[in-house]
């Protein structure tokens, strides 16, 4: 039976055209950019009322397929969503603290994918998060050496430091700040894949003097003030709403006074942290990020300060990270096929979306991307940071 589009699609005007399942093929406005194939009849009926979630699992599932540039069909599948069915927020969950075995086996899901994977769309130094663009036309590697540097510069790293990088990933930022700050560098994550090729970079690069990287749970991390500097890059979006004040007060206890914490993750645009809406956010908990939570930033502001750490910097990234996400996104069109040899095909959909997908979703605004710098004062709530900025930019 020839398929037929209810008379909700039927008044639409987007750069859409609709490839149904028996042939047929409805355009829903002119010079259409993008094309749906619906390959399962009953989907018809679900696109009467398309959230992004219901679409995104369509596609992993396989029942539906996108034609064209994937970050342009994320943007018409937005607009088809929102005509439809409107802008709503996701309700908000019941947080529950993460326990150790729950957050070793999100990181393990998302995380031990393959490292092959990772190397064909990620930097040279596989730093999987948000690259700083001095310029608009750096390259990623020379916009993610400029994060690695950024976030030298606003730690004060000297010589000597004892550096603590929480959630080292793949060590880039680690071995940077030992290769060129000359510090030394103790770095954990919860990713086996990560650790065994950080590992092996660290000696590669002659660095196993100064880079010590292990597997290890913020929660274990001694409190006896050892580190000069603290450092946690895209690490906090795995940590859940409820155990914030306790990964606060565990890097407060990290750091000895007068002591610099940074921490760079992905802040939620809403005060109460509820998930992106129209069921992007539901997607992406169900599929990317298993038990991922974002914080707003006034939430890792007010941890910080509760935990007796003084925000004394902030700066949000969120146009950067928009601009890194769209570089890894075209990295991956641009070897799918080695991609498709490397993981299983429902895996490469959800990273073709995922990628596409928060790409646009900084762009808009969604979510943001911000770096909180903190101090340990000493007891007499004195410091010895300078007054001004002056000296991270020259």
């Amino acid at each position: 039976m020839s398929g037929q589009l209810p008379p909700a699609l039927q008044s639409l005007h987007l750069p859409l055209r609709l490839k149904l399942w028996d042939g047929n093929q409805f355009d829903l406005g002119p010079d259409p950019q993008v094309t749906i194939l619906i390959k399962e009849p009953r989907l018809i009926g679900e696109l009467a009322h398309p959230s992004l979630g219901s679409l995104g699992s369509a596609f992993v599932d396989g029942k539906l397929e996108l034609e064209g540039d994937i970050g342009e069909a994320v943007r018409v599948c937005d607009e088809l969503s929102e005509a439809l069915v409107g802008s709503f927020s996701e309700s908000l969950p019941v947080r529950v603290a993460h326990d150790k075995q729950a957050d070793a086996q999100s990181i393990a899901y998302h995380y031990d994918v393959s490292n092959a994977f990772y190397q064909l769309w990620l930097d040279r130094d596989m730093a999987y998060s948000c690259a700083y663009f001095r310029e608009p036309d750096d390259t990623l590697d020379a916009a993610q050496q400029n994060k690695f540097d950024h976030l030298c510069r606003k730690l004060r790293l000297q010589a000597g430091d004892y550096l603590l990088d929480v959630g080292c990933g793949w060590g880039g930022l680690a071995r940077f700040a030992a290769r060129e700050y000359g510090a030394q560098v103790a770095g954990i994550t919860l990713s086996k894949e990560q650790l065994a090729l950080a590992q092996q970079r660290v000696v590669e690069e002659g660095l196993a003097d100064k880079v010590e990287l292990q597997l290890l749970d913020y929660r274990d991390l001694p409190g006896d003030g050892r580190f000069d500097k603290v450092v946690s890059v895209g690490m906090f979006e795995h940590v859940g709403h409820a155990n914030l004040p306790l990964y606060c007060k565990t890097l407060f206890s990290a750091v000895r006074e007068g002591g610099l914490v940074m921490n760079h993750g992905i802040t939620a645009r809403s005060v109460d942290g509820r998930p992106v809406g129209r069921g992007a956010g539901a997607f992406i908990d169900r599929y990317v990020f298993p038990n991922g939570e974002l914080p707003h930033l006034s939430m890792i502001s007010a941890a910080c300060g509760e935990a007796g750490l003084e925000v004394v910097d902030v700066e949000s990234l969120r146009l950067h990270y928009a601009r890194t996400l769209s570089l890894w996104s075209q990295n991956l069109e641009n070897q799918l096929h080695r991609a498709a040899a490397l993981v299983p095909e429902h895996t490469l959909r959800i990273w073709r979306l995922y990628l596409a997908g928060c790409a646009y979703a900084f762009s808009r605004g969604w979510i943001n991307l911000h770096q909180v710098l903190a101090v340990k004062p000493y007891a007499d709530g004195h410091h010895t940071l300078p007054w001004t900025r002056d000296d991270l930019y020259r």
